[in-house]
């Protein structure tokens, strides 16, 4: 049961937000009252991002959009029925990318099985959020010239960035879904402490405990492909730094929280470990979490925005809303945008 009324910033001063996913460290969004809803719609402005790049790489199409391939994967077909906000469009091929041409059957899978679950996602939250669930604002995934991500890929310093596409082969993909995950990890983290409902938090976990499933497959398999992190394992470096320093920016000068270290962000790293007190092996840093506590890190709303908009939150110290920039070319709806 969603809960419509509860303004939890009443008892809770902006100080001991500053650290939390939902409530933003700045004395602007600190006086904004906020409901399990908001916090809700959030999450699925961020799980139609997902969905839709997940479709499009396991099936060339979008979430509302069946094809031979979705239909036959069990995907869900998203009826995009909310009416909340300013729906946007997400075009194919003007705006969206193409079906990753998969050679391997282990990341095609991953790719199929990440699909349907991120559909489901989007379907429970469109469900328990009922006639106040936001509409799909505009997404862009797309891979051509000045696309969100070329964008993105450029500014991390990947190499031939301008040019990079998720879904031109199967390391690229999972560079794409590397952009991904850890983000959405951290979002349901913060998020947590914010929710009032027993049930909503139960559905905030679950789905967290997913998208961490989906982190660390993408991870381990990356690891698997490139164990010298050379190739695609040194892009999960450039793309967590990217992230690290937007997280930053978006902390507008506060304190981190307690799951939020700077960095808070980290991509594969080779260390030297001892099994069984033998000697030295080089092994692979997978986890995305501060070693003092393997605690996954939480951001705030802020933050997170700043990440999925490629800096869009922030100027200098000021926040901007609505944020704007790659993904979300004109924003993203609800309250926290």
């Amino acid at each position: 049961m969603i809960v419509k009324s509860r303004r939890k910033m009443l008892t809770l001063g902006g100080a001991a937000l500053a650290g939390m996913m939902f409530g933003a460290p700045t004395k602007a969004r600190a006086a904004t009252a906020f409901t399990d809803n908001d916090i809700l719609n959030f999450a699925l402005n961020l799980e139609y991002l997902e969905a839709n790049f997940y479709y499009q790489a396991a099936f060339g199409t979008t979430i509302n959009v069946a094809n031979a391939a979705s239909t036959a994967a069990g995907a869900p077909l998203i009826a995009l029925s909310a009416t909340v906000g300013t729906a946007g469009n997400i075009n194919v091929p003007a705006v969206g990318g193409s079906k990753v041409p998969f050679s391997t059957i282990t990341v095609g899978s991953y790719a199929v099985e990440t699909a349907v679950e991120e559909g489901k996602h989007v379907q429970l939250l469109m469900s328990a959020l009922g006639p106040l669930a936001v509409a799909q604002p505009a997404i862009n995934i797309s891979a051509s010239a000045g696309g969100a991500f070329p964008t993105l890929a450029t500014a991390a310093g990947i190499p031939g960035g301008s040019g990079f596409s998720p879904y031109a082969n199967d390391s690229a993909f999972l560079v794409g879904a590397y952009v991904f995950e850890d983000v959405g990890v951290t979002a349901y983290h913060g998020a947590a402490s914010l929710l009032t409902s027993a049930a909503n938090l139960s559905t905030a976990a679950g789905i967290m405990g997913v998208e961490a499933y989906h982190a660390g497959l993408v991870r381990t398999t990356i690891n698997y492909l490139d164990p010298n992190l050379t190739g695609i394992g040194s892009y999960t470096n450039l793309i967590s730094a990217l992230r690290a320093k937007l997280a930053l920016a978006g902390l507008l000068g506060t304190s981190p929280g307690t799951y939020d270290a700077s960095p808070d962000d980290y991509g594969l790293a080779n260390t030297s470990v001892s099994l069984a007190g033998g000697s030295n092996v080089t092994a692979t840093a997978i986890v995305d979490a501060p070693a003092s506590e393997s605690i996954a890190f939480a951001r705030n709303t802020t933050q997170v925005l700043n990440i999925v908009t490629g800096g869009g939150a922030v100027n200098g110290t000021t926040v901007v809303s609505p944020a704007t920039g790659v993904f979300f070319p004109q924003g993203l709806n609800g309250l926290f945008k």
